[in-house]
């Protein structure tokens, strides 16, 4: 602090000691299948999910609710 010329009032003023925001939410879950593995239709497609997909069945299948 002294190498900066800071006061705990200015780190007070900048919020450095309020706690930390809690964390988002996990994004709903969009797919489903037997065995109760899923996903929520966000990033790559999970590897249960493409090889069902390459077997011929279609993704709305697993769309859940």
């Amino acid at each position: 602090m002294d190498d900066y010329g800071l006061t705990m009032e200015e780190l007070e003023a900048a919020g450095c000691f309020d706690p930390p925001l809690p964390p988002p939410p996990p994004p709903p879950v969009c797919y489903r299948n037997a065995q109760g593995m899923s996903w929520d239709g966000q990033g790559e497609m999970p590897a249960w999910l493409r090889r069902a997909v390459y077997a011929g069945q279609s993704v709305e299948f697993f769309r859940i609710g």
